[in-house]
């Protein structure tokens, strides 16, 4: 008799026990965690706020982009802008692009087949500028690259490539500063015939003008 009572007592502190340690839970929860920080503002970084990137097939460059200071391989420099009047040829290339270095040789023969006619053909290498530099003479030389040759700085490429990062890109851009055509890659088959026929619409435009004008 005596142990069944001291087993009844036993359970009866198990079970107070159980409840005290139940109420201070109840009383006692765990602290709520905090809620997740909001996310970042996004930053108007110089980048982010820089107007509208190259216009589409028929719009203008814009005009810093026209008057910019490009600097060529030669230390000297120029602007799109000098050759106002003319139909000028872009190529955003880089020496370790594979297409570029397979598309070159094709520009080269365009290149050679509007000489003395109203075009300048401007290649700009996204490279840098410093670590690239031997680079860049050695492929002139062994390609005879006949482009001018110019450095395409981070803002200027970015412009041009309309934001898009692959390479090689072509603008054929008309006398009064209109994008005539833009493409991005090369075709073994197509980018030949598709650099002369709009080189050859863009001279075209450019004889009207000047006809337009000794009518007026």
């Amino acid at each position: 008799m005596r142990r069944l009572s001291l087993i009844i007592l036993f359970s009866i502190l198990v079970i107070a026990n159980a409840a005290a340690q139940s109420g201070r839970h109840m009383k006692n929860p765990p602290p709520t965690p905090p809620p997740p920080p909001p996310p970042p503002q996004e930053s108007l970084s110089s980048e982010s706020a820089t107007p509208s990137l190259a216009p589409s097939i028929g719009g203008a460059l814009p005009g810093d982009l026209m008057d910019r200071q490009l600097k060529s391989i030669d230390n000297t420099s120029f602007r799109l802008a000098d050759f106002k009047g003319k139909v000028i040829v872009v190529n955003v290339w880089a020496t370790w692009c594979g297409p570029c270095r397979r598309e070159v040789p094709d520009y080269e023969k365009v290149r050679k087949e509007f000489a003395g006619r109203e075009v300048e053909f401007i290649a700009l290498t996204t490279e840098d500028p410093v670590a690239a530099a031997g680079k860049v003479q050695k492929f002139v030389r062994e390609f005879n690259f006949g482009f001018l040759i110019g450095w395409a700085d981070r803002d200027t490429a970015r412009i041009l490539m309309n934001g898009r990062g692959a390479i090689p890109q072509t603008l054929v851009i008309g006398s009064d500063g209109t994008i005539v055509n833009h493409w991005t890659g090369y075709s073994p088959s197509q980018s030949r015939d598709r650099l002369r026929g709009a080189i050859e619409r863009a001279l075209a435009d450019l004889k009207a003008e000047k006809s337009a004008g000794f009518a007026q």
